[in-house]
């Protein structure tokens, strides 16, 4: 782990296996629609396309299936119709039934042919519907907005047909993984348009990786993701799994999000890679409306929305999930750690990205609660990240990693300072590395004791701390604090790379100045006042 870290950008991985001509004609797809609609709006009709192809194209690969197997049976004439036309033939092997109008080559030909009058977005609406009502999984979730009056047909139609023209079916891989990609890789490009609204539906691909590296669900358990945006959590779990010899409905899922669009583009997205999932009956406030009260989680994976004030706090003071101090209103930072903490099976285990302010703030009780989770052995291991990693938020961020059983590791807190890690994907947008997400995953599974490698502090890098060492730092969980300086016999550090990092810091001591400013003034008040 010690010596120089390369930082020249590797040849560019795609993180999916679509075949990039796809990808550019999907994305050229979404910008016939670009002329009349902002981001946030025309992702839900191009997404809603790719599913409607999607569906169709499994459904089709399915029906060829069966064909076969009732011809190797000798079954054929209005027999074999029959069970071709049989849904269950279909759902039970995770497949949509998809009523022959709104089969996707029906509706591309609908549209061009108006049947009674019907605009192209009504052909697609009323194919939406039919859907759902053959499917109760689906029931809410698809996108019925084609027919709006503000819609530009034509170019609706000639989305249709661009998206039409793409052979998923031709490809070597199934349509679910083909498409599965596509809609992870739209996901990606729709978050980067919208810029700052997109972390609200997105988690970078490089930090989600690294959050299931560190706690490794493994098949039979319970994930959970109380903030869970499109759902990437969920999927990069999955193939985890399956990397490591699972499959995708060997764990369960349970999710929640607040936001209605949202949570319709995550049931597609977990849809379309076969991910059964429990995201509650609609979308709700996780503070306010715990669709899953009862759940006891051993894997929760996190990226709530940072420093977020108007969580309603005020309404739940005597909330049980309070269990190391009530929140402060004004912040929901701690409300998130605790409900997170509350969902955990006794031998749980969670990570949830937090802003840099977490580990250090002292202001409105925040000092007093993280002191209590510490003191009660609950923190596990705390890691610093890159800067720019976020898009939508130029806040310094960090991981924070939850345990029930910390086993060999009881009594102690992992510090990882991974801020000079990552490449640069561009000019503002950081990435980390396969190489880098295994060294932060690895060195955490030494510390824990769950693989055959030594742990050992390396100096600027990681260190794991007692409680000792932690109430001498005041309960203050910044990783900088602990792992110290690597040794170095001189700066070959590039100047462009240190002005980030120093920012970066920088920043992190204005964050920590005014958390303290803000304990000064209240104690002033409160002195004044007696």
């Amino acid at each position: 782990m010690t010596g120089e870290r390369e930082h020249v950008a590797p040849p560019r991985r795609s993180g999916s296996a679509a075949p990039a001509d796809i990808k550019d004609v999907l994305w050229k797809a979404a910008d016939k629609l670009r002329g009349s609609m902002d981001a946030a709006e025309y992702k839900h009709f191009v997404l809603g396309l790719v599913f409607l192809k999607y569906v169709s194209d499994a459904f089709a690969e399915r029906r060829d299936e069966i064909a076969a197997e009732l011809a190797a049976d000798g079954i054929e004439g209005s027999a074999a119709e029959r069970l071709l036309d049989d849904p269950d033939s279909y759902m039970s092997e995770g497949v949509f039934y998809v009523p022959e109008p709104s089969r996707y080559d029906k509706v591309a030909a609908r549209a061009k042919t108006s049947p009674g009058g019907m605009t192209v977005g009504e052909v697609i609406d009323n194919a939406m519907v039919a859907i759902e009502k053959k499917n109760p999984d689906l029931e809410g979730v698809l996108p019925k907005i084609f027919n709006r009056t503000e819609v530009d047909q034509r170019r609706l139609g000639e989305l249709i047909d661009l998206i039409g023209r793409i052979g998923f079916r031709e490809q070597a891989k199934k349509a679910r993984d083909l498409l599965g990609e596509t809609y992870e890789y739209f996901l990606e490009r729709f978050a980067k348009a919208e810029g700052k609204r997109g972390g609200e539906f997105y988690t970078p691909a490089s930090v989600v990786k690294l959050l299931v590296a560190v706690l490794e669900p493994r098949p039979g358990e319970r994930v959970y993701d109380p903030a869970c945006g499109s759902g990437g959590m969920f999927v990069q779990a999955e193939k985890f799994i399956e990397s490591h010899g699972g499959r995708a409905f060997d764990i369960s899922v349970f999710g929640q999000e607040l936001n209605q669009n949202t949570w319709r583009l995550a049931k597609m997205n977990l849809a379309i890679h076969g991910i059964g999932a429990n995201l509650g009956s609609e979308w709700g406030d996780t503070f306010h409306d715990d669709r899953h009260p009862d759940l006891r989680a051993d894997v929760v994976l996190a990226n709530p929305p940072f420093n977020i004030s108007d969580w309603g706090g005020e309404l739940l003071g005597m909330d049980p999930r309070w269990k190391y101090g009530v929140p402060p209103v004004g912040n929901a930072n701690f409300a998130w750690l605790q409900h997170m903490a509350s969902k955990l099976s006794p031998r749980g285990r969670a990570g949830i990205v937090l802003a840099n302010g977490s580990m250090s703030s002292k202001q409105s009780g925040e000092g007093d609660i993280r002191r209590s989770m510490v003191e009660a052995d609950l923190v596990s291991c705390m890691i610093a990240l890159p800067p720019q990693l976020f898009r939508s938020t130029q806040i310094p961020a960090c991981l924070w990693f939850l345990a029930r059983d910390k086993g060999p590791a009881r009594g102690q807190v992992l510090f990882i300072d991974a801020r000079d890690m990552g490449v640069m994907e561009n000019r503002t947008e950081r990435m980390l590395t396969d190489e880098e997400i295994a060294e932060i995953a690895g060195t955490y599974h030494a510390w824990r004791g769950t693989s055959k490698d030594l742990y050992v502090d390396d100096a600027g890098f990681c260190y794991s701390a007692d409680l000792d060492d932690i109430k001498q730092n005041d309960y203050i969980l910044t990783p900088g604090r602990y792992v110290g300086a690597a040794a170095s016999e001189e700066d070959s550090e590039p100047t462009a790379h240190k002005i980030v990092r120093l920012t970066q810091d920088l920043l992190s001591y204005f964050e920590e100045s005014a958390n303290l400013e803000a304990i000064v003034r209240e104690q002033t008040r409160m002195v004044r006042g007696g």
